[in-house]
């Protein structure tokens, strides 16, 4: 079977998505989700959700995880249907997923994460600046919980 390139209306519908978040995380009121059991000098707001109009069940939502200085949340799964797209908007940020590498993330950078993923790592890589990262989910609409950290 042969691989087919995306097509521009694939490649802009993210595009699109992540500007309409950014935005919309700067200038709007957002809600505040409960600080996950053992984070640390962390805060995570949710700052966008739409029902995806051409994908039944399916919604987008922004959520901002600001870090202090040497703050992390503990390591963690998401919703099972959950596709993330992440991107550094200030600072820089360590990530570990399924127990590979831990990288180091610059403003402007970004990673994914996949249905399923263990995100071993995720914390400020400074112990004097903030950082601050936009999680974009495409989670099935009708997922309450988007991120459960492991059992100790």
């Amino acid at each position: 079977m042969a691989h087919r390139a995306a097509t521009p209306t694939r490649v802009l519908l993210p595009t699109a998505a992540l500007a309409a978040a950014i935005a919309f995380a700067a200038l709007s009121p957002s809600t505040a989700l409960a600080d996950l059991p053992g984070s640390k000098n962390a805060k995570v707001t949710q700052v966008y959700e739409h029902a995806l109009p051409d994908v039944p069940g399916k919604s987008i939502r922004g959520v901002l995880v600001e870090y202090g200085p040497g703050g992390y949340s503990p390591s963690h799964t998401h919703a099972k249907s959950a596709l993330i797209y992440a991107t550094v908007l200030e600072g820089a940020v360590r990530s570990q997923i399924n127990g590979g590498p831990v990288r180091t993330f610059q403003a402007g950078e970004n990673f994914t994460e996949l249905p399923g993923d263990h995100h071993n790592v995720s914390a400020n890589a400074s112990d004097s600046r903030p950082a601050k990262l936009l999680a974009v989910f495409v989670v099935d609409t009708a997922e309450t919980e988007l991120t459960t950290p492991d059992r100790r």
